[in-house]
Formats: structure tokens, C-alpha cells, sequence
């Protein structure tokens, strides 16, 4: 702006003006304001210009927009005061392409600011792609305005919408680059997760002539780039470039090297760059702190919040998610308390994503009724909140509140996301609800979701647990990749369904493939055995587990394979596996033992392991109640009444029993003394006439009650 041209009264006004912008004074500003306009300084263009650009970087966008509004005449600065001002301000985004619609229905001629801002707001409008190649085609009809920077602007505004092919063209056409240009375009690939593309311009920019050096935009563009496991070799060498151009003293680069190895899982790289970085941040700290929870070194995440709150740096919201996201993976409920009761004294309670993780932390700690607090304090329409919530009851086992959180998802008219519907899928398959399954199957068709994990690993599995094998096998087939999760649900459904040899055959059929078996997968395989009476197969799986896969047996497999041994009635065996047990495996392998010592009426052999979960203080009602009916068996009245005054000391009594079943899309469910069914009375009329029906065709009734 040439101010020399203009009156005195109109320099000094423009000049305080400015000085008040620098400062963001805004009561003085104001002041001065009112006297421009009583001093009528303010029909100066020049005047309205400098007093909306004021407003704007003091915050005041209402004021602003009242000033330019009042301007009569306006020039193509008015126009680019408030549209620079709104593309940088997401909610102010959308008024842009207005006024720059009607600048063009004005006459006022843009220029290369002009399009650097419509550029910048259509990027946060990624919706508006249309909106954003209508001013690209104005911008190529006037090649004056097509500078290096408004060639950046267009890349960085189609990398944002997702057109990293167009974003790509643009580049390779732009007439003169620069590091933001470069920087742009590599940016662009790595929110796409196109990490070879992105070194490909790496490349490219170190050997071109335009190549102004390697500077902190650029690497922390390309090493943000590399955060994927099979690019963990390049970006180190980003990290020598780094460290030859001497650009580790930015914080932002060690920030961004810190999160690539945190990512690639390269902890001990991500530490070593995290202890040697000089001037840490919280975006430092909340990187390291992310890295050790995702990769499952939950302890060492709580120890460096720790260290980072001695250290007196202040968390950030993203540090409390990674820290929340930790404690609820060990179940530290204390620690997570105390997180809790640190972001509430900080503020951040409102934040959705952090009340997100607080609500999957309370839900992995079993404490439903606390998750159930936090998403109804929020009460936000936000699909991640919901999620967590239904996740957080299926994780628990209240499925039947999981369903009903959905139902009212659906009234709210939330849509849900993949991770909503797989979790509604495993509480339809836990409670074997296949009419309501087959329902939520209809949705997520109806939702466009495509039989990709974990939508078609979860149905396959709905449809297996509910015994429809075929509908389960044939959701299986039509995956277009298959997870070890899909493999597992298959396996477990043939083989609960009496289908062990196919269950088998599967598991060959999936050894020959690319997915790796996991510990679920041989506890379905070694059920299967179980179930067929196949012993010395059985054995081999249980040694292939680790010698083929490097999987430690864990409870369960020693389980299925004491299961194995019983079943066949190989008794003897099954005592001496569960004594050469490496593992503790507290009264569970013994109790296997037991049953099946009463189904063979191996007397004595039930009875040492009866007396061996006793010494071991079980409080499972049902080893009491056999152990007294092996002793009848063997005529020790003396030992029945021992057992019975032991179950009396302990204070163990017999659980209820609880039974359901679908009628009509209505779960029923029954428990027994039960009072609160509507039709109890008809129930129990006819459970005595079954009682009496029994007893005429001589059935007798245990003589063992407790």
C-alpha cells in the first residue's frame, strides 16, 4: 500500500491502524475506530480495508464482515482480507467460494492471493471438489496469478481431497518449485499411506536443479510418510539426511522421527531418537508415549507419562489418549482414575475422542457402569463414542445391552461405522440370535459394507455360532481377503457343530495360504480333535504349535488336550499330562479330569481329583457336587459329609442355572426360582407335568442334594 499518496488524516489513521493490528490491541483499536468514523475517515477505501484486516487479526470476524459489508467500492484487497482471513478458520471455510463468486459477479479481478486463499478453504471443503476444479480453470485462463505459490495451494488443496493423481499432475506441471512445493506434494502421498510415491519425489527433489536443500518442512513430510513397517529401512536413512544437514535441532523433525519408529514398532530406535532429542515437546512426548502403547508396552507408556509429568511438560489431548488407550489395555483401573481425574482438572472432559478412549478404558477394566457414565455426560452424536460404548459391552458380555444400545443408535439416525457393526455381529453370535444376526446382516448390506474384515469375519462367525454353517461358509468364500479372525470362526463353528473332520481339513487348507494360525485357531483345531476322538492327531497339532508357528501352549490347549485324552478314555494319560503341566494351570485341567472320571465311573481316579481341586480351594459348586456323587458311588458316606461341611465352611453354593430362547425375534430368558416371567405360572404347570411324566417311565432323581 502506498501510503504517500494518500491525505494526512487518512496515513495516520492507516499508520496507528496497523500498529494496533501488530499488537492485536483491540481497545485502542476500537477507539480509534470510532473516531475514523466520526472524523469520516472511514469513506476511504484504503481506511476500510486496513479496518477489516485489523478486526480479522484480532479475531473479530462479525465486526469485520459489518465493515466490508459498508464498503461501497470495493477492490480485490477487501475481497482478499476476508477470504485469506476465512480459509485459514475451518467453520469460516464455506464462505469463501461465495465471495469469491461474487467477486468474479463484481468485476474485481483476482489475483495469485486471491487464489491461495479459495485454494486453502477448499481443502478443509473437501466435499466441494467440483467447486474447487471451477477455480483451477479460472486460474488456468489467467496465467498471470499462477505463481509457485498458488501452484502449491492447488496441490495441497486436491492431496486433501483425496486426488493425489490430480495433486501429481499439477506438480509435474508447475513451471518453478520450491521446498513448499515439494514439501506439499510429498505431504499429499503420505495421507494417502503412499509411502513409495512419496520418496519417489523425495528423490526427485534432491537431484533436481530446483533443489533449495533438504530443509525441516521437507523431512518431516517424507518421514511421516515412512510410518509403515516395511519402509522402516528408508526412513532411517531420511534420519541420516536428517542429521547430515544438521536438522535434528528442530523439534519438529525428532517429533516426526519419533513417530515413525513408534509406528514401524522400532522402540528401541524411537527411544534412542527421543532421549538424544534436545528440546522436547508434548508432541515429543506424546509420540514416545503412543509408540510403546501401540505396540503393547502399556507399563513403560504409564512410566514415561510419568516422567513426563515430573518433567513439568503438559499433556496434550493426544497424550491422554495414548495413555488412556494403555491403562485400559493391562486393566490398570487406578491409573486410569488417575489419568481421569488429571484431564477433567485440565479441561479436556469435552473432548469426544478422549471421553472415547475413557469410555473403552472403563470397559476393558470391567467397569461398564463408569463407561456408561462418561458416554451419557457427553452425549454427542459422534459414531467412535457410540462404538466404544457397544464394543465395551460386548467385551463384558452384556450383549443383550449391547443390542439395545444399537437400537437406539439406529432411532438417533447415527450411522454406523465397520467396528459398530462387528461388534453388534459378536453380540448376535454369543447369544446365538440368528434372527436378529441375519437382520444386522440385511443392514450392513444396506449400509454398503463389503464382506472386507471385520465385517465378513464377524458374520461368518455369527452364521457358525448360530449353526447355519452353510449361509457362515458361504460369507467366508465371498471374502475377498480372509483374516486369521475369519479362519478361526469357521473352524470353531464346524467343530461345535459336529463337522470336526471338515474343521480339520479347513486348517490344512489354511496352513497351505498366507495366514499364520494364532493361539485361537489351534484351540478350535484341538476341540475338533476332542469332538472326533482323533487322539494321536490331536498330539500332533498340540506339538505343531510351536515348533511350526512359535506359539507357547497356553491353559486352553493343555485343556483341549486333557479333553482329548478323557473323551477317549485314556484317563491314566490325562493325569500324568496334567502332572508334567509346565505351566500353572490352577484347577481347570483337573476339573476336565473329573467329569470325565464320573462319565467312565473311574471312582478312584475322580476321586484324587476331586481331593486335588479341594487342596487347590476351588469355588466352582459344580466339583463339590460331583466329588459327593463319586463318593456315593463308592459307598464313603463318611467323605460325602466331609465334602458337603467343606462347601458350607467355604460358603459355596450352587450358582442358578440360566437358560434362553428366541421366539418370534423375542429372546425369553430363564433362571431358575424365577418369578418375573408373565406366563411363570403355565411355565411351571408344565415343568411338573414333565417331572411326573419322567417319573412314571422310572426315572430316578440323584440321590446328592445340596
Amino acid at each position: 500500500m502506498n501510503l504517500s499518496s494518500l491525505p494526512c488524516l487518512f496515513r495516520s489513521s492507516i499508520t496507528t491502524l496497523l500498529h494496533y493490528s501488530r499488537q492485536k490491541d483491540l481497545r485502542h483499536g476500537k477507539a480509534l475506530h470510532a473516531h475514523i468514523t466520526k472524523t469520516g475517515s472511514s469513506s476511504s477505501l484504503h481506511v476500510s480495508n486496513t479496518l477489516v484486516s485489523f478486526y480479522l487479526k484480532c479475531g473479530d470476524f462479525p465486526t469485520a464482515h459489518l465493515i466490508f459489508e459498508a464498503t461501497p467500492n470495493k477492490d480485490v484487497v477487501s475481497f482478499n482480507n476476508l477470504i485469506n482471513a476465512c480459509s485459514h478458520h475451518h467453520q469460516h471455510s464455506s464462505l469463501v467460494m461465495r465471495l469469491f463468486r461474487r467477486m468474479r459477479a463484481q468485476n474485481t479481478l483476482p489475483n495469485s492471493h486471491t487464489f491461495a486463499g479459495v485454494f486453502t478453504a477448499a481443502s478443509f471443503e473437501s466435499s466441494d471438489v467440483f467447486g474447487g476444479r471451477q477455480v483451477h480453470a479460472v486460474v488456468i485462463k489467467d496465467v498471470r496469478s499462477f505463481d509457485v505459490f498458488v501452484g502449491s495451494c492447488l496441490v495441497n488443496m486436491y492431496s486433501k481431497m483425496g486426488l493425489v493423481g490430480d495433486a501429481r499432475k499439477v506438480f509435474d506441471r508447475m513451471p518453478e518449485r520450491n521446498s513448499v512445493s515439494w514439501a506439499t506434494m510429498i505431504s499429499g502421498y503420505a495421507m494417502q499411506r503412499m509411502a513409495g510415491e512419496a520418496v519417489e519425489v523425495f528423490g526427485l527433489m534432491r537431484r533436481s536443479e530446483e533443489n533449495e536443500g533438504e530443509n525441516e518442512f521437507v523431512l518431516t513430510s517424507v518421514v511421516s510418510a515412512l510410518a509403515i513397517r516395511e519402509f522402516v529401512d528408508t526412513g532411517k536413512q531420511v534420519h541420516c539426511v536428517a542429521v547430515k544437514n544438521g536438522l535434528m535441532s528442530f523439534v519438529s523433525v525428532g517429533n516426526a522421527l519419533v513417530t515413525m519408529y513408534g509406528k514401524c514398532g522400532s522402540l528401541d530406535d524411537a527411544l534412542r531418537t527421543f532421549e538424544l532429542s534436545g528440546d522436547k515437546n508434548s508432541i515429543t512426548w506424546s509420540a514416545m508415549i503412543c509408540g510403546f502403547a501401540q505396540s503393547g508396552d502399556s507399563h513403560k507408556a504409564l512410566d514415561l507419562f510419568r516422567d513426563m509429568h515430573f518433567s513439568g511438560i503438559m499433556p496434550s489431548q493426544y497424550t491422554f489418549v495414548g495413555v488412556i488407550n494403555a491403562s485400559g489395555d493391562i486393566g490398570a483401573l487406578r491409573e486410569g482414575q488417575q489419568v481421569h481425574s488429571f484431564l477433567l482438572k485440565m479441561g479436556f472432559e469435552e473432548q469426544v475422542y478422549i471421553m472415547s478412549a475413557m469410555v473403552d478404558m472403563y470397559a476393558k477394566c470391567g467397569r461398564v457402569g463408569d463407561a456408561r457414565n462418561g458416554f451419557e455426560y457427553l452425549k454427542e452424536p459422534d459414531v467412535v463414542l457410540w462404538t466404544s460404548m457397544i464394543g465395551g459391552y460386548v467385551q463384558n458380555g452384556e450383549y443383550e445391552a449391547a443390542l439395545g444400545l444399537y437400537c437406539r443408535m439406529h432411532k438417533e439416525g447415527i450411522m454406523p461405522n465397520k467396528l459398530t457393526m462387528a461388534s453388534v455381529l459378536k453380540a448376535c453370535s454369543n447369544l446365538s440370535s440368528f434372527e436378529q444376526g441375519k437382520q444386522i446382516h440385511a443392514r450392513t448390506i444396506k449400509y454398503g459394507f463389503s464382506l472386507e474384515v471385520p465385517i465378513g469375519s464377524a458374520l461368518s462367525t455369527m452364521y457358525a455360532k448360530c449353526g447355519n454353517l452353510e449361509d457362515g461358509n458361504l460369507v467366508f468364500r465371498r471374502m475377498p481377503v480372509r483374516d486369521v479372525v475369519a479362519w478361526n470362526g469357521i473352524i470353531s463353528g464346524l467343530s461345535q457343530n459336529g463337522r470336526g473332520t471338515e474343521a480339520l481339513d479347513l486348517f490344512e487348507e489354511m496352513r497351505l495360504g498366507e495366514t499364520k494360525p494364532d493361539y485361537v485357531t489351534f484351540v478350535n483345531v484341538l476341540s475338533a480333535c476332542s469332538h472326533m476322538g482323533f487322539v494321536e492327531r490331536g498330539w500332533i497339532y498340540f506339538k505343531m504349535m510351536y515348533d511350526e508357528f512359535g506359539i507357547a501352549p497356553r491353559v486352553e490347549h493343555y485343556a483341549c488336550m486333557v479333553d482329548v485324552l478323557s473323551r477317549a478314555g485314556r484317563l491314566d494319560e490325562a493325569k500324568h499330562f496334567i502332572e508334567s503341566a509346565t505351566i500353572d494351570h490352577g484347577i481347570y485341567l483337573w476339573r476336565i479330569l473329573l467329569s470325565a472320571c464320573r462319565n467312565y465311573r473311574n471312582y478312584e481316579l475322580g476321586a484324587y481329583a476331586g481331593e486335588k481341586l479341594i487342596e487347590l480351594g476351588t469355588s466352582e459348586s459344580s466339583t463339590y457336587v460331583l466329588l459327593a456323587s463319586i463318593y456315593t458311588s463308592l459307598g464313603r458316606r463318611e467323605d460325602v459329609e466331609r465334602v458337603r461341611r467343606m462347601m458350607n465352611i467355604r460358603g459355596v453354593s450352587k450358582e442358578p442355572g440360566c437358560s434362553w430362547i428366541e421366539l418370534k425375534s423375542q429372546v425369553h430368558v430363564f433362571v431358575v426360582h424365577d418369578e418375573m416371567h408373565p406366563h411363570i405360572e403355565n411355565i411351571y404347570a408344565e415343568i411338573r407335568r414333565l417331572i411326573k411324566h419322567m417319573k412314571d417311565e422310572g426315572y430316578q432323581p440323584s440321590s446328592i442334594t445340596f
